[in-house]
């Protein structure tokens, strides 16, 4: 078996981490993910010893549509994910994959410097960790 290089999270990360308030109800955080083409975004903190959390499509799907509950009456604050894991972008892919492994998870932020600077998802890691180093190209969509 042959080493790996070294291959920091900073060059595999999605660099733009889309946040959005607590309050905003699920119905805005749909079509903010839809106009964006994610399928996460990153709730803001509200003070500085506040964290960072999360909705992904799976908690809409799960705590919303699953439910019955309409998107237009359900704050994002109520179905989403926090405490976060976070990772350093310093990091090398092949430890953020057995973090996230470990875990369960899909994604996790990124942070240099204590500041917000990425998303990282186990697709992509695992991507760059075994065809190497440049861009992951994205996921194709699914048309309905």
């Amino acid at each position: 078996m042959t080493q790996r290089p070294y291959v920091p999270i900073r060059q595999v990360m999605s660099e733009t981490p889309y946040l959005i308030e607590g309050m905003a109800t699920v119905a805005q955080a749909v079509r903010m993910m839809k106009d964006k083409g994610v399928s996460s975004l990153v709730i803001r903190k509200r003070h500085e010893g506040d964290e960072f959390g999360m909705v992904v499509i799976q908690d809409i799907a799960d705590k919303v549509v699953a439910q019955d509950r309409s998107p237009d009456r359900v704050n994002v604050y109520e179905i989403m994910s926090k405490p976060l894991i976070s990772i350093q972008a310093d990091m090398d892919v092949r430890y953020a994959i057995r973090l996230l492994g470990r875990f369960r998870l899909s994604r996790a932020i990124v942070i240099e410097n204590g500041d917000l600077v990425g998303i990282a998802t186990l697709r992509d890691l695992v991507l760059a960790h075994l065809i190497g180093d440049g861009p992951v190209p994205p996921a194709p969509t699914e048309t309905t």
